[in-house]
């Protein structure tokens, strides 16, 4: 077996196959936001890369593996924003509010990323007919909101509340902003985020 062809994250690549394997990504991105996931097929992905498809086939054991590394490189990116957005903030107001800010500052100039994450995540079904993502995938979601409530309350910042039932609202709503978002093209995304920043501020004060 190719290494490949083995989940993604395998050690032992080389700088130029983690160089094609971000390019069918970035290609697969692309094809996904213009034509919707089902008509996303691996032929049209291919020639829109410039390769063909058993290039493709060569990285990518099928579509399912290709669509979940967009989904993994979607949310790393974010998750590696937000990161940044928050180091050196000390109080859990700041990091709630920069948690939301900095979703939304990078996903601002990555319009056609969202676009195909959420083509993907309504679509993506396992062999057995499940939806591949949602609820039952979203624990990685939920539990660093969580961890932001839990040292608000516990330095007296945030009120008494349920924080799984908060966390579940809070990425709710930061879903739903992004999908407004898309069925609204000229939306101001980052005064959305501010002003969902101040909302859930006000949620949580103590």
């Amino acid at each position: 077996m190719r290494p490949e062809n083995e989940p993604a994250g395998q050690k032992g690549r080389s700088f130029i196959e983690e160089a094609r394997r971000a390019q069918i990504v970035a290609s697969a991105i692309e094809v996904i936001a213009e034509v919707g996931f089902a008509q996303a097929s691996l032929a049209k992905i291919a020639k829109h890369a410039g390769i063909s498809k058993g290039v493709i086939s060569y990285h990518f054991t099928g579509k399912e593996e290709l669509m979940e590394e967009v989904v993994e490189r979607t949310y790393g990116g974010i998750a590696e924003n937000v990161v940044v957005r928050m180091d050196g903030l000390t109080t859990a107001t700041e990091l709630l509010r920069a948690h939301i800010l900095s979703v939304a500052e990078q996903m601002a100039d990555h319009r056609t990323h969202i676009k195909a994450l959420g083509e993907i995540l309504i679509n993506l079904r396992t062999a057995d007919g499940e939806l591949r993502y949602g609820m039952h995938t979203n624990e990685g979601l939920y539990q660093p909101i969580e961890g932001i409530f839990r040292l608000g309350q516990e330095s007296g910042e945030f009120r008494p509340f349920d924080r799984r039932v908060m966390a579940v609202t809070h990425q709710a709503a930061v879903d739903n902003m992004f999908a407004y978002w898309i069925a609204n093209p000229g939306h101001d995304l980052n005064a959305h985020a501010a002003e969902l920043a101040d909302l859930m501020e006000r949620a949580c004060k103590a």
